[in-house]
């Protein structure tokens, strides 16, 4: 990769970072439900990375998931941010050897819906360590606190956030100039 593509390609990780960590903190559209929070537009950022590129991805996710510890949040939610890193990684690699994955509307919910149940099953397990370590209420059973806030609801919230990603990315990719993953998402 020439020198000056590799400089954009840091100065956007570097931007989506950057989105990345700002959007829970200060966003007014918030719902907590403990243990689960959701954050409208929150997981955008790591969605565009997916798009250009694996090591995009695995940065952005990254460097957001330490931006919830610098930022004093909760250890379960610095933990589940960072297990993003997970559904980032993969689908990016996917993306990566399959370009075309997102051409058709197809392709296009499948993905999403892999990545959303990824993203869940990861987040639940983080989850899961907390309320069977004590560390969480557990009043209300694991069943409806874990599986249902946590489980189901990122799977929700991660389609929403794809929804947005690739309405916000259409219109982007005609502006990055750098080798990118996804050139062209359905519209």
């Amino acid at each position: 990769m020439k020198q000056k593509n590799r400089v954009q390609l840091m100065t956007i990780s570097a931007l989506l970072c950057a989105i990345g960590i700002s959007i829970p903190m200060f966003s007014p559209i918030k719902i907590i439900l403990e243990p689960a929070s959701f954050t409208l537009a929150s997981h955008v950022p790591i969605f565009i990375a997916m798009f250009i590129s694996p090591y995009t991805a695995v940065s952005v996710a990254l460097i957001t998931g330490f931006g919830f510890l610098f930022a004093g949040f909760p250890i379960v939610i610095v933990l589940r941010a960072l297990s993003h890193l997970v559904f980032a990684a993969a689908g990016a690699y996917m993306l990566k050897n399959k370009g075309n994955l997102l051409s058709s509307v197809k392709g296009t919910v499948l993905f999403g819906l892999l990545m959303s149940l990824i993203h869940a099953v990861f987040e639940v397990l983080v989850v899961t360590f907390f309320y069977w370590g004590g560390s969480m209420d557990s009043s209300k059973g694991y069943l409806i606190t874990v599986i249902g806030l946590v489980g189901l609801g990122t799977i929700i919230h991660s389609m929403v956030d794809y929804s947005i990603a690739l309405l916000v990315w259409n219109p982007l990719q005609r502006l990055v100039s750098v080798p990118v993953s996804v050139r062209r998402a359905v519209k």
